[in-house]
């Protein structure tokens, strides 16, 4: 099933403890404020991570729609899943620009790791799923979705709680409210409810009580209000972004080669936490996904786009709605190739406060962390075994700290690829020792 949806019920609301599947949707407006609500939990990320690369943001948003349907059409809409911006590279290209790389070196390399992806994907499906579970066994998938959470933690405490605190604060406790309290529909848009109440409040207090004093987005104190609307007013309604090829340096890309470990455990990750949550046994749509990713990948990069993986956030946006229609994700990426197309609308979402993105994601990464735990419990994971305990442990710690090992003079894996590395290496070296 690629397209095509049951109705789920009445198309109103699933009933208490049951979900809506991947090829079930509620009515149509309903989807849209689901799709809705997965382009809000994507759109801090995918926009912001372009800005640190030096990417085109706009671009970055349009593409990850396009990348989004790609991916669904790959894996036949067994697997509901939004794909942007990936952190993962972020260490990389700061590396490449210092190196005196420019945007079409930077996008190069990312395409050559799109490639590698998807044939690694094409590999695993090949072979067959036994190769991901030798690789990937529940213990190493539960702590790769687990660091993959927790792991960015950092952003949510360092870069949006401190913008605004108490912003963040309340915005996380009526969030709390809207998808504990609410039922129905209002309660499975919890997350989005959570978002717009926290825009209005930000408004509302620069209204009444004027500018605050803290660091912004890019770490820089100053006074300012919490809403900006300059960048709205300054903005076209309509226009495409800027595009441009990539080009191809080897010593670019043998740094950013070793990302590819992390997003296949990423991707897995991801798929497992899907399944978990579904029910459903999607282990032979593994091949695909990653293929899918990796071929996303590719087709962003070509453009000049950055590279794209799965998403946390999203994936956190279903496990509190229950909502896992597909229907949802191909209506988040028409309107995320929408916004790419319409820089005011793009403009006026990224004036989301930070504060506000602070109590947010704060809730999105610790669901998807505790994920990872779900999935240790369904499989009784023993840990009390040290080659269990002791690399997860170490690997999870090096994606919350975030832990950075330097490879060269200006390149350091650090956070969640050097956490999964960490983890993957540990745990299967410890297995061969065991062995002998």
């Amino acid at each position: 099933m690629a397209l095509g949806w049951k109705l789920h019920g009445e198309g109103k609301s699933p009933a208490p403890g049951e979900l809506v599947r991947p090829d079930e949707r509620l009515t149509w407006p309903r989807m849209v404020g689901f799709g809705a609500q997965h382009v809000i939990a994507m759109f801090g990320a995918t926009f912001v991570f372009p800005l640190v690369m030096g990417l085109d943001a706009n671009l970055a948003v349009m593409m990850s729609g396009v990348a989004t349907i790609i991916f669904l059409l790959i894996v036949k809409g067994r697997i509901p899943s939004y794909v942007g911006s990936s952190a993962s590279f972020v260490g990389a290209v700061v590396a490449i620009r210092a190196a005196g790389g420019g945007d079409a070196t930077v996008t190069g390399a990312l395409l050559a790791v799109g490639v590698v992806l998807a044939l690694a994907g094409l590999a695993i499906h090949l072979l067959g799923v036994r190769i991901i579970h030798r690789v990937f066994p529940p213990i190493v998938t539960g702590g790769v979705v687990m660091l993959i959470g927790f792991g960015m933690a950092y952003v949510a405490a360092d870069v949006y709680w401190p913008q605004d605190p108490w912003v963040a604060l309340i915005t996380m406790a009526a969030t709390f409210v809207f998808v504990g309290v609410l039922r129905g529909f209002l309660g499975r848009i919890g997350v989005l409810l959570g978002l717009v109440f926290g825009f209005v409040l930000s408004w509302v207090w620069d209204r009444t009580g004027g500018t605050i004093t803290s660091p912004g987005g890019d770490g820089k104190v100053t006074e300012h209000f919490r809403v900006n609307f300059d960048a709205v007013a300054q903005a076209d309604w309509i226009g495409l972004p800027t595009l441009h090829g990539p080009v191809f340096e080897a010593s670019a890309i043998v740094l950013v080669l070793p990302v590819v470990i992390a997003l296949i455990a990423e991707n897995v990750g991801h798929v497992k936490a899907v399944g978990e949550m579904t029910g459903a046994d999607v282990d032979g749509y593994m091949g695909r996904a990653v293929m899918a990713d990796g071929v996303g990948t590719v087709v962003s990069t070509a453009v000049g786009g950055p590279a794209t993986t799965t998403y946390a956030e999203n994936i956190g946006v279903m496990a509190a709605t229950r909502v896992y229609s597909t229907a949802a994700y191909y209506v988040a990426a028409v309107i995320a190739i929408l916004f790419g197309l319409c820089p005011k609308f793009g403009a006026l979402v990224a004036a989301t406060p930070g504060g506000v993105l602070g109590g947010v994601t704060t809730i999105l990464y610790g669901m998807i962390g505790l994920l990872g735990a779900k999935i240790w419990i369904e499989n009784k994971v023993d840990l009390n075994d040290p080659v269990n305990l002791v690399p997860v442990g170490a690997g999870i710690i090096c994606a919350i700290g975030p832990v950075a090992f330097p490879v060269t003079g200006t390149f350091a894996l650090s956070g969640i690829a050097l956490g999964t590395l960490v983890l993957l290496a540990g745990y299967h070296g410890l297995r061969a020792v065991n062995r002998n």
